[in-house]
């Protein structure tokens, strides 16, 4: 193995870790009985915050997979050389 393959891998581990990281933080979008009864006691201010926060973890979910796909694929067309 070369040091670009080396250097590949170990980026595909740490994107991995930090992609299921990610998926794990984030908060389901449904909330089932519970959320239909106690929906209405969440006040105004409380669902923007959240709603922020979950946008940018959505984000950098996204973003995350985007570039583990492509370095997954670099990775595979480095190595069949």
């Amino acid at each position: 193995m070369g040091a670009l393959e080396i250097v590949l891998g170990i980026v595909l581990v740490v994107l991995g870790v930090a992609l299921i990281v990610c998926v794990m933080a984030q908060q389901g979008k449904e909330k089932g009985l519970s959320g239909t009864i106690t929906g209405s006691a969440e006040s105004f201010i409380s669902k923007g915050k959240g709603k922020t926060k979950e946008k940018k973890l959505a984000i950098a979910t996204t973003v995350l997979a985007i570039v583990f796909v492509v370095l997954a694929v670099a990775f595979g067309i480095i190595v069949a050389k």
